[in-house]
């Protein structure tokens, strides 16, 4: 592994940078500043935070990802992805476990990058990522629906199912003019885009219905529609820096939902990272982007923030306005800064129906139904890994979905590894034509009798090393020589070594001598650091087959 250098993306572009990038980076950033603003009231809401600590997750996470990522537009801040395993962290340790939980994440992203663990979240499979997805974006659309209708509830419950046990057993307090307001705001978001590409739908939908919930309550007398001055007391003063008091013990409580945080923050920061690659035609640093991450999580919480990651929508924004350096980014942590600063006190009057269906349309966004639908005709396995992560993310949470998802991977992956692996005997001649490992000079092989040669196709690791050992006990054969052809073996594992030095030990008691044939440089190494060959006697590795069957002529013979 090479050292870690730390190289923020932020320094390299900074070398040929223009007046010209700047003026680009300058628009983009402002524009992205506006477009995050309503989802970063939404998202600190939906979580169960006061609105103004979603803004200042987005002021730090977009500053310090800029700063510190490994992408040149990659957009940090709150996402509805966290809204879940931010809720219920709340509800179960309280805001202070949450800070710790998120100081704690921000620790396990800079190790993963550290330690050049960006590309392995990579290996996650992909039925994993689209049932916890689409379980997370049920759950928000499912958190939305009081202040969607204007329900009377005192108080809702956590889980999935008691929910909306809860919900139609109070629907008949629905709300018709909080329910309008909900309604036109889903209309006029998901409309907008087919008239601007430039001003978010979200942000048109709060300032019309603001307006119109305020003229409704001034003239009409209308005060049914709860805003969010109804809810919180805004607050636009600069945080001050607080650190939590952290015991081993509160560590260990909060162990489980920090590595949640950090998995999901990795999982979307590097996709959203990579979309961006391919639009752009630029490469990001994995491991460089986890680091910021990691920084963005450790600043965020100190100053009252919550988790943080790269959010595609916003960096996509960034990307379709001329946003080409993290410079962009920077910039849109100003513009939000700058609206907290002196434009915070006027979200008192946003309608709580109308950030109720900005999060409808973030849960549609999010919910990859399209992606769900088409992985329902893949293979019965993968099937069963959405579904599984999918209701139990819905069903329990997200911590026990990705880590029950990611089990069902592993072992699954193992049986198909064991199941691509090849054991075969070969009982007539070898054809040279056929066969990569033979001098092509020679006429057909010949297997002298008492001889029995094996051919390994495939991975010799723990999911394959027993199989070989049926395969032995099957025939129920006592040969003098047993050559087990390798030249297909790219890697053997621990489990492998260890049932090869049985089948050699039985051979021994037995009186048959184990030859092996065609074992590549790697498996080589591996074996003999092993001390496999003290066991076995170097002078039967074989290169290749001819080698392998002369030896075993000669060990026949004796």
């Amino acid at each position: 592994m090479n050292a870690f250098e730390f190289k923020p993306k932020l320094f390299s572009t900074l070398k040929n940078y223009s007046k010209a990038s700047f003026s680009a980076d300058v628009m983009a950033g402002i524009i992205v500043g506006i477009v995050a603003l309503p989802l970063a009231i939404a998202f600190g809401i939906a979580s169960g935070v006061s609105p103004e600590k979603g803004i200042i997750t987005a002021i730090v996470a977009g500053l310090f990802v800029s700063l510190f990522g490994g992408s040149r537009v990659q957009i940090g801040g709150p996402t509805g992805a966290f809204i879940v395993i931010v809720y219920g962290i709340i509800q179960q340790y309280g805001e202070s476990g949450l800070m710790i939980a998120t100081l704690m994440a921000g620790v396990f992203l800079i190790l993963l990058g550290i330690f050049h663990l960006g590309t392995i979240i990579k290996y996650i499979p992909y039925p994993i990522i689209v049932g916890f997805t689409s379980g997370i974006a049920l759950t928000i659309f499912t958190t939305q629906i009081k202040d969607l209708f204007g329900l009377t509830i005192d108080k809702v419950p956590g889980d999935f199912i008691s929910k909306w046990g809860v919900y139609i057993a109070n629907f008949h307090t629905i709300d018709w003019w909080s329910t309008l307001v909900g309604v036109l705001s889903i209309f006029i978001i998901a409309i907008t885009p087919k008239f601007s590409k430039k001003i978010p739908g979200s942000l048109i939908a709060i300032v019309l219905m603001t307006v119109m919930v305020f003229l409704l309550k001034k003239y009409a007398g209308i005060d049914s529609i709860a805003t969010i001055g109804d809810r919180f007391n805004i607050n636009s003063e600069l945080p001050e820096v607080a650190v939590p008091g952290i015991t081993w013990e509160t560590i260990q409580s909060l162990i489980s939902p920090a590595i949640t945080i950090a998995i999901l923050g990795a999982i979307e920061s590097l996709l959203s990272a990579t979309v961006a690659d391919g639009i752009i035609g630029d490469k990001h640093n994995s491991n460089q982007e986890l680091i910021g991450q990691g920084i963005a999580n450790l600043v965020s919480p100190l100053v009252g923030g919550i988790p943080a990651t790269g959010a595609i929508a916003r960096t996509m924004t960034n990307i379709n306005n001329g946003g080409r350096t993290p410079i962009a980014g920077i910039i849109h942590a100003i513009m939000l800064l700058l609206i907290f600063l002196f434009l915070m006190p006027l979200a008192q009057y946003i309608p709580m129906a109308c950030l109720a269906g900005v999060l409808v349309i973030v849960s549609y966004n999010m919910s990859e139904w399209r992606s769900f639908k088409a992985l329902m005709r893949n293979p019965k396995s993968d099937v069963g890994v959405l579904l599984v992560t999918f209701l139990l993310t819905v069903i329990f949470d997200l911590t026990i979905a990705i880590e029950v998802g990611l089990l069902i991977a592993c072992l699954l992956f193992m049986r198909r590894m064991a199941e691509s692996t090849q054991i075969s005997v070969i009982t007539d001649d070898l054809d040279p034509n056929k066969e990569s490992d033979i001098e092509l000079h020679e006429e057909h092989l010949v297997i002298p009798e008492k001889v029995e040669v094996y051919e390994i196709n495939g991975p010799y690791f723990f999911g394959i090393a027993n199989k070989f050992e049926e395969e032995m006990i099957r025939l129920g054969d006592r040969p003098k020589v047993r050559i087990i052809r390798m030249r297909k073996v790219p890697f053997i594992d621990s489990t492998g070594i260890h049932n090869l030095t049985n089948l050699c030990r039985m051979s021994q008691k037995e009186k048959i001598t184990i030859v092996l044939s065609g074992v590549n440089d790697k498996v080589h190494a591996t074996l003999e650091k092993a001390g496999f060959y003290e066991l076995l006697g170097k002078e039967n590795i074989c290169s290749n087959i001819n080698e392998a069957l002369e030896k075993a002529r000669e060990l026949v013979k004796q």
